[in-house]
């Protein structure tokens, strides 16, 4: 399978190399469960480094206790053998909230520290909630300078190593990088071959955003997710005529974007296979292909529009990135 490539992330120690391959933890209704504990402990044995997590997702809690069981079974030395990211919920998208939040996380995954920490989505809701969906009256004005002041503290302290977003456009990232002291090192947003994101790449990369890519596959069967992407006639083709699977053929294609592509798999095959994108490449003739795609975005992140909201449109959610 080879070893995993990693990209540099810059922090405030230096640079940190974070592996370009890594395994989400999201299964909806979110919930941890050994069952998810058992899974991250075979994808350490196959591997994996890069684990993806968030508050709202439950899964923190069972993580932390998969790298305990590592450490002690001899599979890992120790936990800075990994590289751990987290999010925080918008419950918590509040300046005063960052911090407890941030020290309720490490205490869930038994940890001094993440590797990245990230806003979830650039909105604020009631404090103190933590459901999905929830009453579109929790939502609430998104301050987005004390928020990202707070979560630079984080990383002052060292708690979070690197800071960064998650769900940003452009104009959010721009707007961002006009008062942040410690521009965000990530940007963790829904790429695939129906949603490409060009754009915003171009914006990253001319910034130094490492883009991280969620539902590489559509995320289907999820409530944020679509068919499409492993529907897709196109891409159907392709797999057949390579010789390999559909999802190979979407993960390799995102990894050779230049993005950090998260899998998310609990069955041990297919764990392997996510891995086994290395060793071969799409030709031009196929990347053509897939550039022809017509897109179509999958999570619209309806549950954020309200007409009592900030935000009453997709488009004034997504700044017209849709």
């Amino acid at each position: 399978m080879g070893t995993i490539p990693e990209v540099n992330l810059n922090t405030l120690s230096g640079p940190k190399a974070m592996p370009l391959i890594g395994m989400g933890t999201a299964v909806y209704p979110f919930a941890g469960s050994e069952t998810m504990q058992a899974a991250i402990l075979s994808a350490i044995k196959l591997g994996y480094r890069h684990f993806d997590t968030a508050a709202i997702y439950q899964s923190e809690r069972p993580l932390g206790e998969a790298v305990v069981k590592a450490i002690s079974m001899g599979l890992l030395k120790s936990r800075d053998e990994l590289f751990i990211t987290s999010k925080l919920w918008c419950s918590d998208a509040h300046g005063d909230r960052v911090m407890g939040a941030l020290q309720t996380t490490l205490r869930n995954l038994q940890m001094d520290y993440v590797d990245l920490y990230l806003i979830h989505w650039p909105v604020s809701t009631k404090p103190g909630q933590y459901s999905v969906p929830f009453p579109k009256d929790d939502i609430e004005e998104f301050g987005m300078r004390s928020v990202w002041e707070a979560m630079e503290e984080c990383n002052r302290l060292g708690l979070a190593k690197s800071i960064g977003v998650s769900n940003f456009s452009c104009k959010k990232l721009e707007h961002l990088l006009s008062f942040a002291k410690i521009p965000p090192a990530a940007n963790q947003v829904e790429v695939n071959p129906l949603w490409q994101q060009t754009k915003l790449r171009e914006f990253c990369v001319q910034k130094g955003i490492q883009m991280c890519a969620y539902s590489p596959l559509g995320a289907k069967g999820t409530l944020w997710g679509t068919d499409q992407v492993m529907e897709s006639k196109i891409l159907q083709q392709i797999a057949q005529a390579k010789g390999k699977s559909l999802a190979q053929i979407c993960l390799r294609w995102v990894f050779e974007q230049g993005d950090c592509v998260l899998v998310k798999s609990f069955n041990e095959e297919r764990m392997k296979q996510n891995l086994d994108i290395l060793n071969w490449e799409l030709s031009a003739d196929e990347r053509e292909k897939i550039d022809q795609i017509p897109q179509r975005k999958g999570c619209l992140a309806l549950e954020f529009i309200s007409l009592d909201g900030p935000y009453k449109t997709l488009e004034e959610f997504w700044d017209g990135e849709i």
